[in-house]
């Protein structure tokens, strides 16, 4: 019996063990929270799971992706629970460049879960992004990244723009003149009598920056000029002004201007004057270098223009070359802004230029005109540093008219700078007026320059005036500058 009882004790023991080790088996783990196997591919797989021992929650989502439902069609993942942060939302605003091409990308922020707003990088997100984007490195913001800027454009604003000359289209401007469709004079400026002389040397040939003289019959200068790299120069006169004689050092033409003919009906109709030619002169000094002046209004309307010379300046010193070449940027804006005129001298140093013109903003303004005479009688009239024998331009930049009453001060600066050779070539800016447009035309008129007007082709900035000219030829605006810096280059 009681080695019975022994056997049946130890029966039972040997049960209890095998049910304890049966349960063991059966029973989850603790150290982690469970999971459920997930197939792919075919093979069934465990998922790693995020410890506090384990890499961060954003190293483990970037390292399991997660269930595919296609071979190309992964479906992004939702970071574990025990993270605390959730995929950023993107809220997108606006088409913003795309660095490094042409097109545009959404911009905009990243909200994340805890309310927080990152900027996104055009380019990061949505239809037009780069192949690529979002590991990190082309400006996607991922949860726990600083904040970063957008990317910058990749191309310099590309301002479009054509030139309009008078002086080679005098039939057409006559005609505007004589039916009324512009009148002068435009804040003084008055370019509607006008004779032009070629002067030749010895041997016949053009001969540039020579001194010309209108004089009337009393020997009284009417108007002085300096002959281009053609031998060309533009002398005026101005209503009750009789022109006798042009004079060239030794050379002198009479000239006789025709007087209209016919009722004028009280309308200002041009007087005829044919081209005078002066044979024999050549005493001025050969042109050496060019003096290339930028005069730019920086008043609040200007943003565009101030910013496609800080991006395009270099480029033109670049295409223009070094060789005898020198430049100043010269800045204005008006009485009660921070200042009124802001000068600097010539030199051949681009990147103090370029250190210039990236310091300066648009900024003050208000009422449409600015103080146009001013600059233009510091750069033009009393400046000292314009060399003799230089090729001179200077590109005014601008959008509005100068103040009335300032006609007499505008006269003397734009004369001046005919005396000395320096072509005035006005570049006229979106939201620009009429009277701006026939201003423009009048300087660049009677200082034998060029009248320049940017257009709406560019898309950039607001709407341009379209001048009254004849047919035109839309460029790059630095392609414009360029070229007509070499079509004045000796």
């Amino acid at each position: 019996m009681k080695h019975a009882i022994k056997q049946l004790l130890a029966l039972l023991l040997v049960l209890s063990l095998v049910f304890s080790l049966a349960a063991c088996t059966d029973k989850p783990e603790e150290t982690g929270k469970a999971t459920e196997p997930t197939t792919t591919a075919g093979k069934n797989t465990e998922p790693e799971t995020p410890t506090d021992k384990d890499e961060d929650p954003i190293t483990w989502a970037t390292r399991n992706p997660g269930p595919t439902d296609g071979i190309d069609d992964p479906v992004t993942p939702e970071l574990p629970a025990e993270a605390g942060i959730n995929a950023p939302e993107l809220h997108y605003s606006e088409k913003a460049p795309v660095a490094g091409s042409d097109s545009y990308g959404m911009a905009g922020t990243a909200r994340l879960a805890s309310g927080e707003s990152r900027p996104v990088a055009p380019g990061s997100a949505g239809e037009d992004a780069a192949p690529g984007d979002g590991d990190g490195t082309d400006g996607t913001v991922l949860p726990g990244d600083p904040p970063r800027e957008p990317l910058p454009p990749a191309e310099p604003l590309k301002l479009t723009a054509a030139e309009w000359k008078d002086n080679d289209n005098w039939p057409f401007f006559t005609n505007l003149v004589n039916n009324g469709t512009i009148a002068f004079p435009s804040f003084g400026l008055d370019p509607r009598n006008r004779v032009e002389v070629q002067v030749t040397n010895t041997a016949l040939t053009a001969s540039a920056n020579e001194t010309v003289l209108l004089l009337d019959a009393e020997g009284k200068v009417l108007w002085t000029a300096r002959t281009d790299k053609n031998g060309v120069s533009y002398l005026f006169w101005a209503d009750g002004q009789t022109p006798d004689r042009v004079v060239c050092g030794e050379a002198s033409a009479q000239v006789q201007v025709e007087e209209p003919s016919g009722d004028s009906q009280s309308k200002t109709v041009m007087k005829p004057l044919d081209k005078v030619v002066l044979d024999g002169s050549g005493s001025a000094p050969a042109q050496s270098g060019m003096q290339i002046m930028f005069i730019v209004d920086t008043t609040g309307s200007m943003g565009d223009e101030i910013a496609y010379l800080q991006k395009d300046f270099s480029a033109i010193a670049e295409r223009v070359g070094s060789s005898g070449v020198s430049w100043s940027v010269n800045f204005y804006r008006d009485e009660g802004d921070e200042y009124v005129t802001r000068t600097n001298g010539f030199t051949s140093d681009v990147a103090e230029v370029q250190a210039k013109i990236n310091a300066e903003y648009a900024d003050g303004g208000g009422d449409t005109p600015e103080a146009v005479a001013e600059i233009l009688t510091e750069c033009l009239k009393d400046r000292n540093d314009w060399k003799e024998d230089s090729v001179k331009l200077a590109f005014l930049i601008f959008d509005a008219p100068p103040h009335d009453g300032k006609e007499a001060e505008l006269q003397a600066a734009v004369n001046a700078a005919a005396e000395q050779g320096i072509h005035l070539i006005p570049v006229v800016a979106s939201n620009a007026d009429r009277e701006t447009e026939l201003f423009g035309r009048a300087a660049a008129i009677l200082t034998g320059g060029t009248y320049v007007f940017l257009t709406d082709d560019s898309g950039i900035g607001e709407s341009h005036l379209e001048p009254i000219v004849g047919s035109y030829e839309v460029e790059l605006l630095q392609d414009l500058v360029v070229r007509v810096i070499d079509e004045y280059r000796p």
